[in-house]
């Protein structure tokens, strides 16, 4: 799941970048609307996270610039304007949510959650696929009720394979997915994750489709 945030300030852009990353969330950062408005235009994210106050742009110009193209994109409003007008304003412009600062992480990350479930195609936390289950929460993995060890990687590709049940994966999106900008990814990563899974889940349950991708069917 790949989350773009757009926030200015830094020292609350770490501290929410760290929090999502323990929720195994693929997180990118930019500081100014110009940019952000750029990779969603080239690289749309999966959720954006968009702060009104913003150096170069106002968010809610920004937000209907982005639904101009993308009416579909999720997108959480993270903003100390706390007055009721502007929450309207921003509702009434496209967001999905609306939360004002301060804030507590517990509540973003719970608010992120449920954007998760809105654009996957399951809506609750367990995500269950023949006898393999995900829990989002817990992020754990079960076959037949047994608790499966994946890695950190591991569980963000079968998490995205499974919440995207049905459809084909490009290696490219994978990555897109799973690596923040900057990461190094060797060539091979994608390949060397999937055998890693094969091992581990039932025969079949990721199915190469050649010249095209992955996916893991319902």
């Amino acid at each position: 799941m790949h989350i773009l945030l757009v926030e200015d300030d830094l020292l609350l852009a770490d501290g929410i970048i760290h929090a999502l990353k323990k929720e195994r969330l693929t997180v990118n950062h930019v500081v100014l609307g110009g940019e952000a408005l750029n990779h969603i235009n080239v690289e749309p994210p999966d959720i954006l996270i968009l702060d009104l106050g913003l150096p170069d742009i106002d968010g809610f110009e920004l937000l209907k610039s982005i639904r101009k193209n993308n009416v579909t994109l999720p997108v959480l409003i993270l903003t100390a304007r706390d007055m009721l007008d502007d929450k309207l304003c921003g509702l009434d412009s496209g967001a999905d949510d609306y939360m004002t600062k301060p804030f507590e992480l517990k509540e973003l990350i719970a608010r992120i959650r449920v954007l998760v479930r809105r654009i996957s195609s399951f809506n609750s936390n367990e995500i269950a696929i023949a006898n393999v289950m995900l829990n989002t929460s817990s992020m754990s993995t079960t076959i037949n009720g047994e608790n499966l060890h994946v890695s950190k990687r591991e569980y963000m590709l079968l998490r995205t394979l499974m919440e995207n049940a049905n459809a084909i994966l490009s290696k490219e999106n994978l990555e897109q997915k799973l690596y923040s900008w900057g990461e190094e990814i060797a060539s091979n990563t994608i390949e060397v994750h999937i055998h890693n899974l094969r091992k581990k889940l039932p025969d079949g349950f990721i199915q190469t489709i050649h010249g095209m991708g992955y996916i893991v069917k319902k």
